[in-house]
């Protein structure tokens, strides 16, 4: 008998809880859905929900140093906190329709993700429409972002270091396919091969 694990992370923490073995099988994402644009718009993107563990503070105060283009998807009880912080780059979308996601995903210049989850699927999603995902380096980003290939990670979790990663990322030339590609491996149909072995 073993325990299933979403990521590495969530593997070790069942070794140290229960001293039982698991195997990672990551939740789906419908890739199949996610398509790269002919032509990325001036826009970084987050979308999930808005709950103070997800940072988006850290994230408000480094787009409003950095004077770009932020768009936030989503809703949550932290908005109103975060929409006080927010500089004139900043624009809260509110709930976006699933049917709408992918093209906000597949037309933004990078994706951010401040905040550290066990697997986190926004990410895979925006890997799934050829955009890289910058992104802090713990729980399932780890596994998912490959840095400096599919994306950039940082390894604190301040304004100052979101804002070294995003200018880090203009130097980078990305291949959509590669990210897309990259995406694949954690798709629908991959999850249900391996939770039927």
């Amino acid at each position: 008998d073993y325990f299933i694990a979403i990521s590495e992370e969530v593997r070790r923490r069942i070794g140290k809880v229960y001293h039982r073995d698991s195997v990672i099988i990551h939740p789906p994402v419908d890739v199949h859905r996610f398509e790269p644009a002919s032509r990325v718009a001036d826009y970084y993107l987050f979308v999930g929900r808005l709950v103070p563990y997800r940072r988006l503070d850290l994230l408000i105060e480094a787009f409003n140093r950095l004077a770009r283009p932020l768009l936030i998807a989503g809703t949550g009880r932290d908005r109103e906190r975060l929409e006080t912080l927010a500089g004139p780059t900043i624009t809260f979308l509110g709930y976006v329709p699933d049917e709408d996601l992918p093209d906000l995903f597949a037309r933004c210049r990078a994706f951010v993700f401040p905040g550290e989850e066990d697997f986190g699927i926004a990410p895979i999603q925006a890997m799934a429409a050829g955009r890289p995902v910058i992104a802090y380096a713990g729980g399932g980003s780890l596994e998912t972002v490959r840095h400096g290939q599919t994306g950039w990670l940082f390894t604190e979790q301040s304004a100052a270091a979101i804002i070294t990663a995003v200018e880090a990322m203009d130097g980078v030339v990305v291949d959509g396919r590669f990210i897309r590609q990259h995406a694949q491996q954690y798709d629908s149909a991959v999850f249900k091969q391996k939770i039927q072995t």
